[in-house]
């Protein structure tokens, strides 16, 4: 596939999980954004901003803090750039019986305000404290 060509890729959970966190944090996004669990593979192409994620299985997580319900298809992929993921598949919250795929996660990168935003392709933004996407919650 042309989006891959030039990638960094990474195998295996262990390696997989040092490079999507090294991600987060150059691109200033909250470590604890993609609770994933059984990598295969992380892949980064540092020309275009394209990343994907391939995990075993899909993951269900609930952000305590933020109440919210959030689930994590086997392959996450999207363009990662500064306080921002665009493009995203493979993410979806629940809200109430439903769930609209999140297609854009954006961080504040003021840190007094610390914000994360999370936007569908219906135009619904939702907002919630950053605290709530650190690592361990």
């Amino acid at each position: 596939m042309a989006e891959k060509e030039g990638a960094v890729v990474k195998k295996g959970h262990d390696e997989g999980m040092r490079l999507a966190l090294s991600l987060l944090e150059e691109f200033q996004l909250p470590l604890g954004l993609l609770p994933l669990a059984g990598v295969v593979e992380v892949g980064f192409v540092r020309a275009t901003g394209y990343m994907w994620i391939q995990q075993r299985q899909k993951v269900e997580h609930s952000f305590k803090l933020a109440g919210k319900l959030v689930s994590y298809d086997v392959e996450i992929r999207g363009y990662v750039e500064k306080g921002r993921i665009r493009k995203l598949k493979g993410v979806k919250a629940k809200e109430l019986l439903l769930w609209p795929p999140v297609n854009e996660i954006t961080a504040d990168l003021v840190p007094a305000t610390g914000k994360i935003h999370f936007k569908s392709l219906a135009g619904v933004t939702k907002t919630f404290p950053a605290e709530a996407f650190a690592a361990g919650q």
